[in-house]
């Protein structure tokens, strides 16, 4: 059994030995590669980008980077993307106009009058050109004031006599002058003499309270500040409303007034301040 079991073992190592040497004879055949495969390499090679050379360290070691030029390439798809129409080229522009130099604005010369003045004529501008004023604002022998109380004496000076109305100031007397003469003060910078009117003209002392004011009139040699007991602001009259002047006033009140109205009942003479200003005796203020 032993030799028996030897002998097959044997035949079958004969069996695969020769089975392999046919294996390794019989030749390998290689199938044909298609021709539309190798194009299709063959693109797909040249189409590779070569590879770009590595950057040049410049002087100080710095490395300039090669800019990358971005080609974006959208294929169209038949039957889905329609073709942008081409615009036509426009034409070269105009050449630009040259600028225009800057327009200086000429500078208006300050205005030396007083705010006073200034609002008076800014308002007999506006009467001027207001449509539908009242009539008796339209009538013929229209005069305009500002109004005032000096003791029991109702007055009204024109606004071109008058360059400012202010509250009273801080007075410092002054020795050796008439008892009228209150002193002067400081108003903006400038000293002006400061004058009780109500003494001058009926010889009795203002009593002087918080509401007072003085009025500014303008005289040569400078201006002076006048004191009055009320304020009214301004006030309009007419011819018709014109009265005798001398029945209304007396004293030295005669001296200054040679007009007067009556309105509501009310007498009111017309105060020259400008004749006030010229009188000597106003003007010499020493005792």
């Amino acid at each position: 059994m032993h030799w028996l079991g030897t002998d097959i073992m044997a035949k079958r190592g004969k069996q695969k030995q020769k089975g392999r040497a046919q294996a390794e004879a019989k030749p390998v055949v290689v199938a044909p590669v298609e021709v539309a495969v190798v194009e299709q390499v063959s693109e797909v090679l040249a189409a590779t980008p070569e590879a770009e050379p590595a950057p040049e360290p410049m002087a100080g070691g710095a490395v300039v980077e090669p800019v990358a030029e971005a080609v974006v390439a959208d294929e169209a798809v038949p039957g889905e993307v329609e073709a942008a129409p081409v615009e036509p080229m426009s034409p070269p522009d105009k050449p630009a106009a040259k600028a225009k130099p800057l327009r200086r604005v000429a500078s208006h010369p300050r205005d030396r009058r007083s705010p006073w003045l200034v609002l008076s004529d800014y308002e007999h501008r506006s009467l001027a050109h207001v449509a539908g004023l009242p009539e008796q604002l339209d009538a013929p022998g229209l005069w305009r004031g500002v109004a005032y109380r000096i003791g029991g004496h109702r007055l009204a000076s024109g606004f071109d006599e008058v360059l400012e109305i202010l509250p009273m100031p801080s007075v410092t007397p002054i020795p050796g002058v008439q008892p009228w003469m209150l002193g002067v003060a400081n108003i903006r910078g400038s000293l002006l003499p400061v004058v009780d009117l109500k003494q001058f003209l009926e010889g009795e002392r203002t009593v002087l309270h918080e509401r007072q004011r003085v009025l500014v009139v303008r005289q040569s040699g400078g201006d002076v500040a006048v004191t009055i007991d009320e304020l009214y602001g301004q006030r309009s009259f007419v011819d018709a409303q014109g009265i005798d002047a001398s029945a209304t006033v007396e004293g030295r009140y005669a001296h200054f007034i040679d007009r007067a109205y009556r309105m509501n009942d009310q007498d009111w003479g017309v105060f020259s301040l400008e004749r006030l200003a010229r009188t000597p005796e106003f003007r010499q203020a020493a005792a």
